[in-house]
């Protein structure tokens, strides 16, 4: 991490001649690139690292046409000449999403997503004008073949994996048969392809923005419009879904000229929702039951709630009668509860008592009864403590949490912990029990112990909503430490 704080910071000086103050690392999400904020005295900028330079030179390519035509995007301040660094303009913090999950349902949130519609509609058509899509990172156009991979995407790492008989030709000559009707769109544009609340940011005088546009291409605008109404994480009522729909189709009308034959445009609209509710499916199965991440398991129930809100009440125009019957089948009942973790209510008797210590002192005693619970050493672990200038900072501290969760395995491990803790919690709740004691421990009982120990806490409040009691015996030897940190 180390060289690339370094590498970051030198492209800075080249374009502004002088240090910055401060370099912050931007928290990893679901992308391999990296996020730097770097402040300087006038303000600051992102700065970003990805070792992939094709998707590099699309994202670049894409921006710099895009700014010259006037749309929501970041501008592009300089670029190393191994073309692997690069520094765009900073929007801040707030995204669409942040916005909707701390306000609610409110009219100003809905303004914010119907004016994300419009610059949308503006980005799709503006932005295609003399676009060179030889420059997209992967195929040039959103058809047949794109859409038969995307469903492919979600039979393989989705519906195979439920191990539920159904007949494959018949599937696969149902998928053929809507690629094909959905190719045959009356319009195609610029296509973002993963258009979706987080990827849009709120400025402090209300202005929209976007980012993360580097896998875009050729394609129905009715995709991108389905990806932000439909996404599941920020589970829209039918009504706003409905209303934004119409504010995107005036939007695109006026964009474009002219009007639209609305009926066409809505049946093709629901079969870019279902292509696109199946591939976030298979993106979950992908990274949660084949990569074993935790907080991707825990978000297939929603996505399959809402693929069967979806199916329920819309109809795509088309007979894929063998597709409809595995539809059916993911969304039944029994198979949203084969991915829904058992959640405590204010009647579940159950308490989790989790611990960090220091192996160089003692374990943590059981004083329930039960005889001990599990005890997890993170001494494989690198140990931040090693590190000169985070010796005498602990677990909780930002550098001490960059440094375990991006230059350690302290990922893979805790992953292996909430699987195999997840299994006991649930059935220690169906089953009525008491008590549950987890502890950490590492050399001193400073850094890899209190990290691991507050992850758990999260992880377990988050996905069963267990009551917790989080103590970390060498910070603090007599209190328990609650609530648990953000």
């Amino acid at each position: 991490m180390q060289h690339l704080l370094d590498s970051i910071t030198s492209l800075y000086i080249q374009w502004k001649g002088k240090p910055p103050v401060s370099v912050d690392l931007i928290p990893q999400s679901g992308s391999e690139r990296r996020y730097f904020r770097i402040r300087g005295e006038e303000g600051s900028v992102i700065g970003t690292f990805g070792d992939n330079k094709k998707e590099n030179e699309s994202f670049l390519y894409f921006a710099s046409h895009f700014k010259k035509a006037g749309l929501a995007i970041p501008e592009i301040y300089k670029v190393s000449e191994d073309g692997i660094f690069y520094l765009q303009e900073d929007f801040g913090d707030t995204s669409l999403l942040n916005k909707l999950e701390s306000e609610g349902f409110t009219d100003e949130v809905y303004s914010l997503f119907k004016k994300s519609l419009e610059s949308l509609a503006e980005l799709q058509v503006k932005g295609d004008k003399d676009l060179d899509y030889k420059k997209c990172l992967t195929n040039k156009e959103f058809g047949r073949q794109a859409i038969m991979s995307d469903l492919l995407y979600f039979k393989y790492y989705f519906l195979d994996a439920l191990r539920r008989p159904y007949d494959k030709q018949k599937l696969l000559d149902d998928f053929e048969a809507l690629s094909n009707y959905l190719t045959h769109t009356e319009y195609k544009y610029f296509m973002f392809r993963d258009f979706q609340s987080r990827n849009i940011f709120i400025k402090d005088d209300n202005s929209v923005h976007f980012i993360d546009f580097q896998g875009g291409m050729k394609g129905a605008p009715q995709y991108d419009v389905a990806s932000m109404l439909w996404q599941a994480r920020a589970n829209l009522p039918g009504s706003w879904k409905d209303n934004l729909l119409k504010d995107y189709m005036n939007a695109f009308e006026q964009t474009i000229g002219q009007k639209i034959d609305r009926t066409i445009f809505k049946s093709q609209y629901n079969g870019y929702v279902l292509i696109r509710l199946l591939q976030v499916l298979g993106a979950y199965g992908f990274r949660g039951l084949f990569e074993r991440k935790a907080q991707f398991l825990t978000s297939i129930p929603l996505a399959l709630r809402n693929l069967r809100e979806f199916f329920n009440n819309q109809s795509l125009g088309i007979s894929v009668p063998e597709f409809k019957k595995v539809l059916d089948m993911c969304v039944a009942d029994e198979v949203i509860e084969q991915f829904t973790p058992t959640q405590a209510n204010e009647n579940t008797p159950l308490e989790v008592k989790i611990c960090s210590f220091s192996y160089r002192k003692e374990i943590p005693k059981d004083n329930s009864g039960n005889g001990g619970g599990f005890i997890f050493d993170c001494r494989g672990i690198l140990n931040p403590g090693r590190v000169e200038g985070m010796k005498t900072q602990h677990g909780r501290d930002k550098e001490v949490k960059d440094f375990l969760e991006q230059q350690t395995k302290m990922p893979q491990f805790l992953n292996s912990v909430f699987d195999i803790v997840d299994l006991t919690v649930e059935e220690y709740i169906k089953r009525g029990f008491e008590h549950l004691q987890v502890s950490f421990g590492c050399t001193g009982g400073q850094h890899r112990s209190v990290y691991a120990a507050d992850a758990l806490a999260r992880h377990l409040k988050n996905k069963f909503n267990v009551k917790i009691e989080l103590r970390h015996m060498v910070q603090d030897e007599k209190n328990w430490i609650n609530p648990l940190p953000s």
